[in-house]
């Protein structure tokens, strides 16, 4: 596609798909102009990057439709000193836009072949500040606990309360909470000491984390 058309597709996609979703803050939508979707995208799909699907990435993975990538960006209200916590690196397109607006992200892969492609495509993207780790986040990673933001690409039935113990007071995390087909994208604060406050950005539907726990539903 020539440089000319990416631009127009990249523009029509800020502008017809994500701003319309209620993303309305200039700093979320300037920085989908910077880091380069298409870069993260699978060769076969590229001529997609910038449409409004989930694209497939391998083992039954999808990277997340642009708006919705965009409004949960919004919803985190990330700050230049927080430690992420990515649950689901898989193309790293994701953990490229945590990055730029964080101090440092850990992403944790399940899959090696993943693992190997997003940390590729964050390197020839220059961003530096992304730790891929090899291993199952499923119900937790403490290694880097206490973390400020945590996010969970896939779904998961019940949320572990392990991420909760993950948490510094001010956290925020992202997760996708419930089964099939209408699932609560849910916001978390930790907003005291073992004090969480929950909202529900919208409903969707999306795969599971391999190996999402299943259990007794926790309550806020």
């Amino acid at each position: 596609m020539p440089a000319m058309n990416i631009e127009q597709a990249r523009f029509n996609m800020v502008e017809n798909q994500i701003r319309p979703w209620e993303v309305l803050d200039q700093q979320v939508l300037d920085l989908l102009y910077v880091v380069k979707r298409e870069d993260y995208v699978p060769a076969a799909y590229r001529a997609l990057a910038f449409s409004d699907l989930e694209i497939p990435i391998g083992h039954g993975e999808h990277m997340w439709q642009p708006k919705m990538e965009a409004r949960i960006l919004q919803g985190l209200a990330l700050k230049p000193t927080d430690l992420v916590l990515e649950i689901g690196t898989g193309s790293g397109y994701f953990a490229a836009l945590l990055a730029h607006r964080a101090q440092h992200v850990y992403s944790v892969e399940i899959h090696a072949d993943l693992k190997a492609t997003g940390e590729a495509n964050l390197r020839r993207a220059g961003v530096a500040n992304v730790t891929v780790e090899l291993g199952d986040g499923a119900s937790g990673w403490t290694k880097h606990a206490p973390c400020d933001v945590i996010v969970l690409t896939g779904s998961t039935p019940v949320l572990p309360q392990q991420f909760l113990q993950q948490m510094k007071v001010g956290a925020r995390l992202f997760a996708v909470v419930g089964d099939p087909p209408v699932m609560a994208a849910r916001l978390i604060t930790c907003s005291g000491e073992a004090v969480y406050t929950s909202i529900d950005l919208f409903e969707t539907s999306i795969a599971p984390l391999v190996n999402a726990p299943t259990g007794e539903r926790f309550s806020f």
